[in-house]
């Protein structure tokens, strides 16, 4: 490895693991192209499109809303892909941030990410496998409670239901098999990731084959671009109006980057990647272009079997549900449940294995918890394994509370809805880091190059940058919060330094004296 690949703090600090292991480079192209497809292919697909709609107000609208997303995605996956290359260390987005700006600017991701995206998200996805467990097996309910709701504070209470235990053995079973070894973490994360794109692949093509509709495709692109029952974007906006339909369909972009979001996790596992240089930029190529293909072609689905007015008001939003039960109308829940139990397993599996990686490379920088530096016998971070479980698990047992309702909510929801514009801050800054490496590294290795550079990073940061300004001016009550949770973790940020100052300064005092 050359010189210039070597920057990275995390590479030089093996002296901070008492045994001296190492990852161990085993990912090839195919396993990196199934953690990124993986990741992406959650239970966002089935049900987004929901809301989406109702922003819209029509069939034309919502496709380009996902070909728009898909477009963003794809750009700023090539604009990761020379950073991945010029940096094949495990961190990924938080050693980019790092290198590009200041240590800071990489720990408030990595804090980030651990507080809310990564976590917030393994949490997600494991209530989603209880929830649609609970379709085949009713048991299985967020209502059926083995320990009731105990308030901690007026608004916010811990319990465990069913469902919750559901979620919680998950989250502890694929942090055991992560731990095992890297082999059982690419082997779960290969089979599933194969099966659930077999999976979207039978919804769509059962969509497309035997639900389609020509009343209901002929009627949704009648009159494709004529909002019809959209909701304002905002007060006083009308989609029906250009800057309304721009605002509709930045505000839209919410939950399709949601659903097509984590795309980046294969950067954090980048120091287990087997020729880094080659197989990361093709994974993130590779995984981006077949899990956006997917996802466009089962809105076209969704669009072919339901007037637009079902697709709108789905029950619960479950629109891929709705379709399937318009062809199967029994058997129609029960498959749908299936594929979404496939999807959330996947990216559960897909989310540990890699996120755990980007804490292993801050806690070498002395940025986080100590121990998390740390690799098993297997030669994985089995301690950053675990203290991400154990905070995705605290998420999992949190809940909000409504006392004018009297219901209960998720934690991990509401901080969900918060961050998804600090994550696109984020990107954001990533992506601008292409352009600041190239100023103040001009001789650094690149084995790739973004394609279309300057043009198509440049293009991710006019879009992005058009969608996070129309988000802060028009749901600010979603993204205020986001960057007040990031801000948060400044202070933490020192006092990591601070403690890991006092280490070192005990280390070396221990060696004096010992001399």
């Amino acid at each position: 490895m050359s010189q210039a690949n070597d920057w990275s703090p995390a590479s030089q600090n093996s002296s901070l693991d008492p045994h001296q292991r190492h990852l161990n480079r085993s990912l090839g192209v195919f396993d990196s192209t199934m953690i990124v497809a993986g990741s992406m292919i959650g239970s966002g697909i089935f049900i987004v499109a929901g809301e989406m709609a109702r922003e819209v107000g029509s069939a034309g609208w919502l496709m380009l809303a996902w070909i728009l997303a898909g477009m963003l995605t794809l750009a700023a996956a090539l604009s990761y892909g020379e950073l991945a290359a010029m940096m094949p260390r495990a961190g990924g987005q938080y050693v980019y941030l790092r290198e590009a700006y200041s240590p800071l600017w990489g720990f408030l991701y990595g804090w980030t990410l651990f507080l809310v995206i990564q976590t917030g998200t393994i949490a997600a996805s494991s209530i989603g496998f209880s929830r649609y467990l609970g379709v085949i097996w009713p048991r299985i309910s967020e209502n059926n409670y083995l320990i009731p709701p105990i308030h901690v504070l007026p608004r916010y209470a811990l319990s465990l239901s069913t469902a919750q235990l559901i979620a919680l053995i998950i989250i502890a079973f694929l942090t055991w098999t992560n731990m095992k070894g890297l082999k059982y973490g690419k082997g779960v994360q290969n089979v599933f990731t194969t099966m659930k794109i077999g999976s979207l692949l039978g919804v769509i093509g059962v969509g497309v084959a035997v639900g389609w509709k020509f009343a209901a495709l002929k009627a949704n692109f009648a009159h494709a671009w004529t909002p019809q029952g959209a909701m304002p974007p905002a007060p006083g906006l009308s989609p029906a109006t250009p800057f309304g339909m721009l605002v509709a369909l930045c505000t839209a972009q919410i939950g399709a980057l949601y659903a097509a979001d984590a795309w980046n996790n294969i950067t954090f596992t980048a120091g287990e990647v087997r020729n880094p240089t080659r197989n990361v930029p093709l994974s993130l190529f590779f995984g981006t272009v077949i899990v956006i293909g997917l996802y466009v072609l089962a809105n076209f689905a969704y669009v072919a079997v339901l007037p637009f007015g079902e697709v709108q008001h789905a029950p619960a939003d479950r629109v891929a549900a709705t379709m399937l039960q318009a062809i199967f109308p029994r058997l129609g829940p029960t498959l749908i449940a299936i594929a979404i139990m496939i999807a959330a397993f996947g990216c559960m599996n897909a989310l540990i294995l890699s996120g755990a990686r980007a804490y292993y490379a801050m806690a070498l920088d002395g940025v986080f918890f100590r121990r998390a530096s740390t690799l098993n016998a297997a030669n994985v971070p089995s301690q950053a394994l675990v203290l991400q479980g154990m905070w995705a698990a605290l998420l999992v047992m949190t809940r909000t509370y409504q006392p004018a309702t009297d219901t209960y909510g998720n934690l991990y929801s509401n901080l969900l809805d918060y961050i998804i514009s600090a994550a696109l801050i984020f990107y954001i800054l990533t992506i601008a880091g292409v352009f600041r490496l190239r100023r103040i590294r001009p001789d650094a290795e690149r084995p790739y190059r973004t394609f279309g550079y300057p043009l198509l990073p440049a293009l991710y940061l006019l879009c992005a940058g058009i969608i996070l300004a129309i988000l802060f001016a028009y749901r600010s009550a979603t993204t205020i919060p986001g960057v007040i949770i990031v801000l948060l973790g400044v202070p933490v940020y020192f006092a990591f330094r601070q403690q890991n100052a006092r280490n070192r300064r005990v280390a070396e005092e221990s060696v004096l004296s010992s001399e």
